[in-house]
C-alpha cells in the first residue's frame, strides 16, 4: 500500500525514541522522585478513533503538569501549530487526551508533546512524538490489523516482550483494531511459572497493581499502565492508531449482572456494579477512545474510514442480560446481548452507510460456544447457546439483525472478533442453518495477541457456520499455552482501491501467513 515518501517507520521510530526505554524519549519506567527536575511521560503516546478529519491522542505524565501540544503534517515539524495546553491532574491519574480536529484527509499527522511541571514552570520535559494518518476521502488502498487478549492467564512481559505487537507494526497498518480483553484485570502475575517442558516463564516486569485482582480505580488504571511498559506496545502506539472495544476481562471473567463473587476470596469488593463502573472509568481514562456526550461511557460507535470502509464497534458486555441458560423464546432484557438502543443504532448506521465494506467489530464470536461455567459446560457467556437449533435467547437479537441486513439490501458485511484465544475463519451459510433468513457472510477470529492459547470451541449450527480454517492447540499440546509456544495470532486486512476486494490473512506472531482469502464486493443492483 502507498505511504508518504517522507515518512518511514524506521526513521520515525528513531527520531521519536518510540522504542528506547529512556528518559530522553519520554518512555522511562515509572519510578520517579519529585527531586527530578523535569517531568517525564511515563507510558508513551497513543492515538485512536481516527477518521478523515479528526483523531484522538493520549499521554500520561509523572506529576501534575501542563501538556503542550504541537501538530504538524511533516516529521520535521516545520509547519507545526500549537493547541491550547492540557492539564494533567491526579483525579485522572495524570492522563490526558485531546481530540485533534480540522485535519486534512489522507494526511500524515505528527504530534509533539512537552510537559511543564505545574509546581515549577521552569521544569520542562523532553518532547515525545506520535504519528497517525487520517482516513482518506477518496479511494485508496487500506490496511488494518486486528487481534485481542493481552496479558492474560499470568503471561506478562518476559524478556522477549509482547512480540506480536512488533510483528503488527512491521506491516505499518492504517490502524489496529483491538477486539477486547485489552487487559486482564482479574489475572494477577507472579515472577516465575514452570512450563510443561520444565523450562521457566519469567515475568521480567511486575507492578504492584498486577500482583492481585483489580478492585479499586487505581488498580484498574494500573492494568493499562502495565501493558504500556512493554517496548513493542509503546512502539506500535507511537506510529499507529488503535481502535478499542472491551469485553469481560476489563472488569473480571464472564461478568454480567448474575456474577456472584461471594465465594471468591480474591475479591473484598463483591459488587459487580461498582467494579464495572470503576473499570469503565479506567478504560476511558487510559485509552484514546472517543468521548460520546450523549452517553459518556459508551463503547459502541462507528468510525468512517473513507468510501471503501466503515467500522462498526459493538459492545456485547454493557447491555447484556444475566448469563444463564440462554433459551428464551422472545427478545427481553434478560435475553439481550446488544440491547434495544444499540440494535437501533446499528441498524440505522448500517442502512445509512455508503461504504463498500461494512466491518462489524464484535468482541465475541457469533457461532462459537463459550460457556459461563466451562467446567460443567453450562450457561451462555457469548451469543450461542449450544443447542444447534432455532434461534433462542441471545441468538434472537442476532437473528433479527441478520434478517434486517438482508431485507434492507445491506451488502458486504464482514465480522471480525477475538475472545476465544485461537484463530479461525467461519463462513455463515443460510443453506446449512436452522435460522435461514439472512445473506451469507464471513466471520474471522484472531487472538491471543499476548495471552494463553486455548480452544478449539464447538460451533453452534443455528446460523450455519462452516469452519474454513482453524489454528488452535492440539490435544497433545493442551490448553493455556504461553506466548513462547508461538500460538499467538493476529489478522491482517487489505482493501484494494482499484478492485475494492478485501483480502484477509490470518497470521502468527512470527509473521507466518496461516490462511488467506480474498472477498469480492457484492454490487448493489
Amino acid at each position: 500500500m502507498s505511504r508518504s515518501a517522507s515518512f518511514t517507520r524506521r526513521n520515525f521510530l528513531a527520531s521519536s525514541g518510540a522504542v528506547a526505554l529512556t528518559a530522553a524519549s519520554g518512555l522511562a519506567l515509572p519510578s520517579y522522585s519529585r527531586a527530578n527536575a523535569r517531568p517525564v511521560f511515563t507510558h508513551g503516546v497513543q492515538s485512536g478513533d481516527v477518521d478523515a478529519t479528526t483523531g484522538m491522542i493520549w499521554t500520561r505524565t509523572d506529576r501534575p503538569a501542563r501538556v503542550n501540544i504541537e501538530v504538524s503534517t511533516t516529521e520535521s515539524f516545520a509547519n507545526a501549530y500549537s493547541l491550547p495546553p492540557l492539564n494533567a491532574f491526579p483525579d485522572s491519574d495524570l492522563a490526558v487526551k485531546q481530540l485533534l480536529t480540522d485535519l486534512v484527509s489522507d494526511q500524515n499527522i505528527f504530534y509533539r508533546l512537552t510537559a511543564v511541571d505545574l509546581g515549577d514552570l521552569n521544569a520542562v520535559s523532553e518532547p515525545i512524538v506520535g504519528h497517525f494518518k487520517t482516513a482518506p476521502s477518496a479511494k485508496r488502498n487500506i490496511r488494518f490489523a486486528w487481534s485481542g487478549d493481552t496479558v492474560g492467564q499470568g503471561w506478562g512481559i518476559d524478556e522477549t516482550g509482547m512480540k506480536t505487537y512488533a510483528t503488527i507494526a512491521s506491516h505499518t497498518p492504517d490502524f489496529f483494531l483491538h477486539s477486547g480483553d485489552t487487559i486482564y484485570a482479574d489475572g494477577p502475575l507472579v515472577e516465575e511459572t514452570t512450563l510443561k517442558d520444565g523450562s521457566k516463564w519469567k515475568n521480567r516486569i511486575i507492578t504492584d497493581e498486577k500482583r492481585k485482582v483489580a478492585e479499586t480505580l487505581d488498580e484498574y488504571r494500573g492494568q493499562w499502565k502495565y501493558n504500556m511498559l512493554d517496548d513493542h506496545v509503546r512502539a506500535l502506539n507511537a506510529i499507529c492508531p488503535t481502535f478499542l472495544q472491551w469485553d469481560d476481562h476489563e472488569v473480571l471473567n464472564n461478568w454480567s449482572s448474575s456474577k456472584d463473587l461471594t465465594a471468591d476470596d480474591r475479591y473484598t469488593e463483591k459488587s459487580i456494579a461498582l467494579l464495572s463502573a470503576r473499570a469503565a472509568r479506567a478504560f476511558h481514562e487510559m485509552t484514546p477512545i472517543r468521548y460520546t456526550p450523549a452517553e459518556p461511557g459508551r463503547v459502541y460507535r462507528k468510525i468512517a474510514y473513507g468510501p471503501l470502509l466503515d467500522v462498526f464497534f459493538l459492545d456485547l458486555r454493557s447491555y447484556r442480560g444475566p448469563n444463564g441458560p440462554d433459551m428464551e423464546d422472545t427478545i427481553t432484557p434478560q435475553s439481550s446481548i446488544l440491547g434495544a438502543n444499540q440494535v437501533r443504532w446499528l441498524k440505522r448506521e448500517l442502512l445509512n452507510s455508503k461504504a463498500t465494506w461494512k466491518v462489524i467489530a464484535a468482541d465475541m464470536p457469533l457461532g462459537l460456544v463459550v460457556w459461563d461455567n466451562a467446567k460443567d459446560k453450562k450457561g451462555a457467556e457469548a451469543v450461542a447457546n449450544g443447542d444447534n437449533g432455532a434461534a433462542k435467547g441471545r441468538e434472537l437479537e442476532i437473528a433479527d439483525l441478520l434478517r434486517f441486513i438482508k431485507s434492507a439490501g445491506i451488502r458486504n458485511t464482514v465480522w471480525f472478533t477475538a475472545d476465544v484465544h485461537y484463530t479461525a475463519a467461519h463462513y455463515y451459510n443460510p443453506d446449512k442453518a436452522q435460522f435461514q433468513d439472512f445473506e451469507p457472510f464471513w466471520e474471522f477470529v484472531s487472538g491471543p495477541i499476548h495471552a494463553g492459547t486455548f480452544g478449539p470451541n464447538d460451533l453452534d449450527q443455528t446460523f450455519g457456520p462452516e469452519l474454513k480454517f482453524i489454528k488452535a492447540p492440539t490435544p497433545e499440546q493442551g490448553q493455556n499455552l504461553p506466548p513462547s509456544a508461538g500460538l499467538q495470532f493476529f489478522g491482517l486486512v487489505d482493501i484494494d482501491a482499484a478492485s475494492e476486494q478485501m483480502t484477509v490473512k490470518l497470521m502468527d506472531r512470527e509473521d507466518a501467513e496461516l490462511y488467506k482469502v480474498t472477498l469480492d464486493p457484492v454490487r448493489s443492483i
